[in-house]
């Protein structure tokens, strides 16, 4: 008789001397891992560790662990054959007793409390724990793994998990989240049993730049929305949030100096809705969040094109020194700051000294696409000039393709979408992120009945989202000059989280999967699988995603 079977009559014996709490404990507040919130304190394991298992409701048996379900595909698997069960008396162990692992521990907690009803102190360890909890720890973390890897280890007995940086700590943590059934991820109690396959699992991402970027230019989305999406994208090892903050159609941040810019050029989107803007205490707060989930927020503002809502703010600008009336359709390429005018240039110092004081990750993305309405001679002498302003700042600047046409900073980051001047930025030593309109951009849509989205780059099902490759999308680009991969979604056509959801999911776990997974694991006929599995996780957590025809999702 194997072990498993064993564990299942075990389960079935003690069905009835335990169910799980029907409340759930109060969340405690997100902390981020630089300290902008006190981590909570940590608390005194409970004193009887002696783990039991509950049963599935009527004491029917829940579907066998398996570690075969995870987005990313890790790099390595090996799986042992029993399960880890987790259950009421498990602690969450971290090691060393620092602010930061003891808020990683909180972030694993705040994730399993709701759905198990299980206490889940945390608590600091001084070497592995008793049996039947889960330890986190980077000591003897090993260095070849790097800023975001780790080693997971699932015995009858613990779970044990081992990074050398935090950063790996929390990636590892989705790992755990994916080894557990779907109901995990459910906001209210559920009934177990909460198993976990056993095995051990080694990882790291393939590419440093892993990243989503959402327009709130085009339609404006609040800080709560754009926390849920951060959220989203953490649990699939998503490390980038770009954030398109100013446009034609909308200027989405106060800038003190120039708080017209949110005020007015802020206050429409298209179509002509109210717009919006944050204000720097908001977008601080949004910066934080995803610091505490070790994700960089990396800001654009779009210049010297793409600047309608600005050239509408202040007069001053444009010049003509006549401001344009606000401008709530989707067309593109008719705006340009007036590069001849030294006020330009103050502007865009003061609107980059504002937003670096308030973003701690070292990107500024300054657009640089579209610039149509700008003289060519023009805009090389701009993108010159703004790339010395962000360096000036301490910022490295990135910018869509477009502008590898000028003199560029070996610091400086092209983002490949339409064209082949990505291989000019190679050329100058500047590394590319890899974002083809035709294969990443989430805006397009899945086929013709799609009711959102576009299809200028062709449609996008989730198949075409998952076959390809950065190193090979671009021909001239080797696998070195690529700093990684990331999914755009404009926002023309949305305007509600759940339409933000429907666009990024599911095709988001596959661009998460391409930057993190090795490229000869990847198997479109196998990832579909896996996907599948995930179609309940995505259910759980609410997410209004894409049944796409060509998935057989689980049910």
């Amino acid at each position: 008789m194997t072990l498993l079977r064993l564990l299942w009559l075990l389960v079935l014996a003690v069905s009835c001397r335990q169910a799980p709490p029907t409340q759930t404990p109060e969340r405690p507040a997100a902390t981020t891992p630089a300290g902008n919130q006190a981590a909570p304190p940590l608390q005194t394991p409970p004193e009887n560790p002696t783990p039991t298992i509950a049963a599935t409701p009527g004491g029917a048996q829940a579907p066998p662990p398996t570690l075969d379900n995870m987005i990313p595909q890790p790099v390595s698997v090996t799986a042992t054959g029993g399960a880890f069960a987790l259950t009421a008396p498990a602690t969450i162990f971290v090691e060393p007793e620092t602010e930061e692992l003891a808020a990683i521990g909180q972030y694993l907690a705040d994730r399993l409390r709701p759905a198990t009803g299980f206490a889940l102190p945390v608590v600091a360890a001084a070497g592995p724990p008793a049996p039947g909890n889960i330890y986190l720890t980077t000591v003897g973390g090993d260095p070849a793994l790097g800023e975001e890897g780790y080693e997971l280890t699932i015995t009858p007995e613990a779970i044990t998990l081992v990074a050398y940086r935090p950063a790996g700590l929390f990636r590892g943590i989705q790992t755990i989240r994916q080894l557990l059934s779907p109901a995990i991820e459910s906001a209210t109690a559920q009934t177990g049993p909460w198993l976990v396959a056993t095995g051990t699992i080694r990882d790291y991402p393939r590419f440093a730049w892993r990243g989503m970027m959402l327009d709130v230019a085009r339609h404006f989305f609040g800080v709560a929305e754009v926390k849920r999406l951060i959220d989203l994208i953490a649990y699939y090892k998503i490390n980038r949030f770009h954030i398109h903050l100013a446009d034609d159609q909308g200027w989405r941040i106060m800038i003190n100096s120039w708080p017209e810019l949110a005020t007015y050029g802020g206050s429409t989107a298209v179509g002509g809705g109210p717009g919006g803007y944050y204000t720097q205490e908001e977008y601080a707060e949004i910066v934080a969040y995803a610091q505490s989930r070790y994700i960089v927020v990396v800001p654009e503002i779009d210049m010297p094109g793409h600047t309608n809502a600005a050239l509408a703010a202040y007069a001053e600008l444009n010049c003509d020194g006549v401001a344009p009336p606000l401008h709530t359709g989707i067309e593109t390429g008719f705006s340009s700051l007036c590069t001849d005018k030294e006020i330009t240039f103050t502007f865009v110092n003061d609107v980059i000294r504002e937003i670096a004081a308030l973003t701690p990750g070292p990107y500024l993305h300054i657009g640089g696409d579209e610039a149509l309405a700008t003289n060519p001679g023009d805009y090389v002498q701009f993108v010159e000039r703004a790339q010395a302003i962000v360096q000036s700042y301490g910022k490295q600047m990135v910018g869509w393709e477009e502008i590898a046409q000028v003199n560029l900073l070996p610091s400086s980051v092209a983002q490949h979408w339409n064209s082949t001047l990505a291989q000019a930025a190679a050329a100058q030593g500047v590394q590319v992120i890899m974002s083809p309109a035709s294969r990443a951009y989430l805006d397009m849509k899945y086929n013709s009945s799609t009711s959102l989205g576009f299809s200028w780059a062709g449609y996008v099902e989730v198949e075409d989202a998952y076959n390809w490759d950065p190193a090979t999308q671009v021909s001239g680009l080797a696998e070195n000059d690529i700093l990684g991969l990331e999914a755009p979604l404009w926002s023309e056509t949305l305007q509600t989280i759940d339409d933000i959801e429907f666009m990024a999911f599911p095709r988001l776990p596959g661009h998460a999967e391409i930057g993190w997974s090795p490229a000869g694991a990847r198997s479109w006929d196998e990832y579909r699988l896996r996907l599948a599995a995930h179609g309940p996780r995505l259910a759980a957590m609410a997410v209004d995603f894409y049944q796409s025809p060509s998935v057989p999702w689980q049910p």
